[in-house]
């Protein structure tokens, strides 16, 4: 699977230091992983320690984006005036908004409220009102290098009901970083946010997922959260990738906006909720990069 490396050679992932130093035992492991029939990760797929540390520096910046806009996350402002304000701060940080004109994306930022999933474009013409439920879902470029997370916020009270649900989110994402370890599975992280979603009475989004990052904003691996443990790639120290289920109150099916080909709401118009952290494979664990 990997290109061979003499064991006196120069490691691959740019260190300097001699193969057998380095990576050596690792990809050993991963081959035997792979003759057991595992899903592996390619090499490139593995962060080097200088691209961990520039993913690292990106997703300070994206907190400090989420961490900024909380106090502007009130009743009566729109959502373009958040947009407006993100890129200001993103900019002030050094960064560029990775959702600007992606794949013709139109804003800096996806401001989903209430029953829309995932998506929602910010407009001079949506307010935030009381009681609603919104997600921001911000994503960083510094110095090439990507991060990716979001939030919800409660507008005002919030009905028992909704805030529950933006709790459950919560621990879902949580319960899911909790299983990430080297040489476990993708599978594991999904069944951990599944089992506590349906414990709670709450459905999870199937169709979208997670996603590898660092060196683009989507990269393998996809990061499903239907899944059963000890199923899927392998997790192996290097690899970085976001959490970010999607729990819906009701049913788990979702329609996308016809007209602007983004937004995705959930089929019943009952109400979603989704935290992302951008997450990444240490030898001993796992460490978050945003949230």
């Amino acid at each position: 699977m990997f290109n061979k490396f003499g064991r006196n050679d120069i490691c691959w992932c740019g260190s300097g230091q001699k193969y057998k130093k380095c990576h050596a035992v690792m990809d050993e492991q991963i081959e035997l992983y792979r003759l057991k029939g595992c899903e592996v990760p390619q090499r490139k797929l593995l962060k080097t320690k200088p691209q961990i540390e520039g993913i690292r520096e990106s997703g300070k910046r994206n907190i400090a984006i989420l961490d900024f806009i909380e106090d502007f996350a009130v009743d009566g402002v729109t959502t373009e005036e958040l947009d407006q304000l993100i890129f200001q701060k993103t900019k002030e940080l050094g960064g560029i908004p990775a959702d600007l004109h992606y794949e013709g994306y139109p804003k800096s930022v996806c401001i989903s409220i209430n029953d829309v999933v995932c998506h929602g474009i910010p407009s001079e013409s949506l307010f935030l009102q009381k009681g609603d439920i919104v997600n921001i879902d911000v994503s960083t470029i510094y110095n090439g290098f990507f991060s990716d997370s979001s939030r919800m916020f409660c507008i005002g009270e919030v009905s028992t009901e909704k805030q529950k649900l933006v709790q459950v989110a919560k621990e879902c994402v949580e319960r899911g970083i909790e299983v990430v370890k080297p040489w476990g599975f993708l599978g594991d992280v999904g069944q951990a946010v599944h089992d506590h979603a349906k414990k709670n009475g709450y459905s999870v989004v199937r169709e979208i997922g997670g996603h590898g990052i660092g060196l683009q904003f989507h990269e393998d691996p996809w990061v499903g959260y239907v899944t059963k443990r000890e199923t899927g790639m392998l997790l192996v120290p290097g690899l970085v990738f976001t959490v970010e289920p999607m729990i819906n109150m009701g049913t788990p099916n979702i329609v996308t906006d016809k007209h602007d080909n983004w937004t995705v709401r959930t089929a019943d118009g009952k109400p979603s909720a989704q935290w992302e952290k951008t997450v990444l494979v240490t030898e001993t664990g796992y460490e978050v990069l945003a949230y």
